[in-house]
C-alpha cells in the first residue's frame, strides 16, 4: 500500500499572514490538530495545537527567571518569546518540515513519524503538495487491511506447520526452549520462556493461527 492510496487529498491550509487566533479556531471548527502553512501554494510549514500549549493569552509561557537570563543566549530567549506572543501563523509555525512522497510507503512514513515524532506528514509530487498523511488515514489503513471474517481453521497438519514456523523466526523467542503439543486445536506448551513480555508475544503468535481454541500454559520463567 502506497502513501497516495490512503493520504487525505483536498487540505485546508493557513497562509503564513494568518492569524494564530484564525489557526486555532480552524483546528477547533474542522476537528484536526495541525495544518500545513502555503506560501503561494508552497509548503513554508506546519502549526500544530503543539504550537498553543505556551502562550501569553493562556498564562501558560515559561517564565524566566534571573539566572535563565544570565545564562541563556540573547537569541533563544528572543525566539521563546516569538512562540509566545506572535500574531502570525509564519511567527509560530514549525518550518523545517518533514514531508513524505507520493509513492512511499506506510512503513516508510509510519518511520518518518516516530523518527521525528510528529502525527502528521505533507506529501509532496515532483516539489508540490497534494495531500497530507495522518494517523487518523493509518487507522484507516488499518481497517481496510483487517479481515472482517476470520480464516478458515487449519488443519491438525496445518497448524502443527504454522507453529512451528512461528517457534522457528522470532528472534524474542529462546531457540529451543519452548515445546508444543497440538491436540484437537488445543496447544500445550511446555519448556523455558525468558520473561511475560515474551510470554505473552508467543501467546498471541498462536492465537492467530487459525484452528487454535486454546492455549495451555506450563511454560516456568528463565529465573525458575
Amino acid at each position: 500500500m502506497k502513501i497516495a492510496d490512503i493520504m487525505t487529498r483536498g487540505v485546508i491550509s493557513l497562509s503564513p499572514e494568518d492569524s494564530v487566533r484564525k489557526a486555532a479556531e480552524r483546528m477547533l471548527r474542522y476537528d484536526v490538530s495541525g495544518f500545513p502553512v502555503l506560501d503561494h501554494g508552497k509548503l513554508v510549514g506546519m502549526i500544530t495545537q503543539g504550537d498553543f500549549l505556551r502562550r501569553a493569552e493562556t498564562g501558560t509561557e515559561q517564565q524566566s527567571s534571573g539566572w535563565g537570563e544570565f545564562f541563556g543566549s540573547p537569541s533563544g530567549l528572543a525566539a521563546k518569546y516569538t512562540h509566545t506572543h506572535a500574531r502570525r501563523v509564519g511567527e509560530v509555525m514549525t518550518r523545517d518540515v518533514v514531508t513524505v512522497a507520493e509513492d512511499a510507503t506506510l512503513d516508510e512514513a509510519v518511520e518518518l513519524m516516530e523518527r521525528h515524532h510528529v502525527r502528521r506528514l505533507p506529501v509532496v509530487k515532483n516539489g508540490v503538495m497534494t495531500g497530507i498523511l495522518s494517523r487518523v488515514d493509518l487507522l484507516h489503513a488499518f481497517i481496510a487491511g483487517s479481515p472482517q471474517e476470520p480464516e478458515p481453521p487449519l488443519s491438525a497438519a496445518d497448524i502443527e506447520k504454522r507453529l512451528q514456523t512461528e517457534l522457528g523466526q522470532h528472534p524474542w523467542l529462546p531457540r529451543g526452549s519452548v515445546h508444543a503439543v497440538i491436540d484437537n486445536g488445543v496447544v500445550t506448551l511446555t519448556g523455558i520462556i525468558g520473561d511475560d513480555r515474551q510470554r505473552t508475544a508467543l501467546h498471541v503468535a498462536i492465537e492467530n493461527i487459525p484452528g487454535v481454541t486454546e492455549i495451555r500454559d506450563n511454560m516456568v520463567g528463565a529465573g525458575g
